[in-house]
């Protein structure tokens, strides 16, 4: 909501670069789709890894 807010003021005070961000806005997404897939994916590894370093201490934890 708060986008949108935000574009309407825009739009009221230069309506051509809010013309021009509303076009830009879905091609600057699709762009850093990628780099957003790959930070879930590095997260993952991240996490995978840091599970196994830890199960030792978490298996004797649990005794």
């Amino acid at each position: 909501m708060l986008k949108f807010l935000l574009w309407c003021l825009l739009f009221v005070l230069c309506w051509p670069l809010a013309l021009l961000a509303l076009i830009l806005y879905p091609l600057v997404w699709l762009i850093l789709l990628p780099f957003r897939l790959l930070g879930i994916a590095v997260h993952g590894a991240l996490g995978l890894v840091a599970a196994l370093i830890l199960l030792p201490t978490r298996l004797l934890r649990a005794r």
